[in-house]
């Protein structure tokens, strides 16, 4: 008997929120786990005299499921989505449709959008952010692959979602092949791009401040009322404050090496392959490749000498100026992560709604903060802006953070307390606001010794010179091209 509105396989904690959020907004959900001992832990637990259809096998799940069928993955990325989709299309009919909802990589999801269509089968790769408790109250949700199967998968995805104080679901159609999960990537760069930065912030406060864990709680307490809000500045609050059942504060006792599964260095891999400078998110990638070379750092400290960490200047005012500083990084973090998008937009022919973006991203995931919906006014007002940083709104806040931005980054230096995320943004603001840069150096050198040509500020664009710059060089020039 065909009673329920969409199958589910994989019974780790997402999967197991998500079916209980689908089940508290009124739909019947099917679920499968190739671990058959965990349905029935979760029917007898959790799924306990709820609308939820425990299975035994992909037979069964499919043979419950309504028409046209859906049934959503949300298992491990790589082989395991390959193989869940061979086991289930044997059984599936024209127009039923797979979902991937797990962090796989927008290449792989491109391909298996190609095949499953190519078997008559629709098929959606869609971002799912907020972690554990996301999926149980409302993710973010950025669905792309198939544009037929979205119809079909609007009403279950839209009411699950996060929805904003307005009331719109913070999750919509994304774009063709594997744009719902690129969108999904830029947002996880970004991501690791705010807690670089705000970890920057702390590390400022205290080693450089000796602020205590009290007193910086109280101050990201303040910062959460006010221009910062946001997920992350919520949490980190929080864990400053915590301490154990023995009274002892709980982030001084964990250990100074961070992990990473993947999704910022595909994030950077992608900036690379595009050209774009995504250079923010790129140094936080880096800063967790160096936390985890524990061991060398330990070593290091013991020969490698720098300044004194003592602050001489007004605290207060430098706290103020720390505020400022994250905002004008935070507005830089995202301005790089929509120039990525938009590059990838041009390449690979999506339709993308950048306000649209933002306004998923506006609730329930990692990254969700009053801030996004500035980002949504910025391309309501102009849906063809080439960078944040242009929009009056974001344009006015850098320029009125600028003096507070440098101090930050030159007390920083001074202490000798890495800021590679800040500084990168400052950086990365300096050099987008330089109407020349020292590129036209760096040219003449590929061309003294690879005879790569240059353009000239006295010719047209296009037209590429070379120069024998040792009269031993002869006139053959090297073939111009981009990487």
């Amino acid at each position: 008997m065909s009673q329920a509105d969409i199958g589910l396989i994989g019974l780790a904690v997402m999967g197991e929120n998500l079916i209980l959020n689908m089940e508290s907004k009124g739909f019947t959900v099917a679920c499968f786990n190739r671990t058959v001992s965990k349905v029935d832990d979760f029917m007898n637990g959790r799924a306990k005299g709820k609308n939820i259809i425990g299975c035994h096998s992909i037979e069964q799940l499919v043979a419950v499921l309504k028409k046209p069928r859906k049934i959503m993955l949300m298992v491990k990325a790589g082989q395991a989505v390959d193989d869940f989709i061979e086991l289930c299309l044997p059984h599936l009919e024209d127009g039923d449709i797979l979902i991937d909802g797990g962090n796989s990589h927008f290449p792989d999801t491109t391909r298996r959008t190609q095949y499953v269509q190519s078997k008559g089968k629709l098929y959606i790769g869609t971002g799912v952010s907020g972690g554990e408790e996301g999926a149980l109250l409302g993710p973010s949700i950025m669905p792309g692959g198939s544009p037929a199967a979205w119809p079909q998968v609007k009403p279950i995805f839209q009411r699950i979602a996060a929805h904003t104080a307005e009331g719109e679901p913070c999750c919509d159609w994304v774009g063709e092949n594997g744009a719902g999960h690129f969108v999904k990537m830029v947002h996880n760069g970004i991501e690791y791009g705010d807690m670089q930065m705000i970890c920057e912030i702390y590390h400022l406060m205290s080693q450089g401040l000796a602020m205590t864990n009290d007193e910086m709680h109280k101050v990201f307490a303040e910062w959460n009322a006010a221009e910062l809000d946001s997920y992350l500045i919520e949490i980190t609050r929080d864990i400053l404050a915590y301490k154990d059942e023995e009274g002892k504060e709980v982030v001084d006792l964990i250990l100074d090496t961070a992990g990473q599964k993947g999704t910022g260095k595909w994030t950077v891999v992608a900036a690379l392959d595009s050209g774009q400078p995504l250079t923010l998110i790129s140094e936080a990638v880096f800063s967790r490749c160096l936390s985890a070379i524990k061991d060398e750092r330990v070593k290091a400290a013991k020969v490698l000498k720098g300044p004194k960490r003592k602050y001489r200047g007004n605290k207060a005012a430098f706290v103020n100026d720390l505020r400022a500083a994250l905002y004008a990084s935070k507005i830089v973090s995202y301005a790089q992560g929509y120039q990525l998008m938009r590059a990838a937009a041009n390449e690979y022919q999506w339709n993308l709604n950048y306000g649209g973006i933002a306004l998923m991203w506006r609730g329930g995931c990692i990254i969700r903060s009053v801030f996004l919906g500035k980002i949504r006014d910025a391309f309501a007002n102009n849906p063809k802006l080439d960078n944040l940083l242009l929009d009056p709104f974001f344009k006015e806040a850098t320029e009125k953070a600028q003096q507070s931005w440098r101090n930050v980054v030159i007390a920083a230096v001074k202490l000798g307390i890495p800021v590679p995320a800040i500084s990168a943004a400052l950086s990365y603001y300096d050099g987008y606001r330089s109407k020349r840069l020292p590129a036209n150096l760096l040219q003449a050198q590929r061309d003294y010794f690879g005879a790569h040509t240059y353009e000239r500020v006295d010719k047209p664009r296009g037209q590429f010179f070379h120069t024998n710059w040792t009269g031993r060089g002869g006139s053959t020039s090297a073939s111009t091209y981009t990487v």
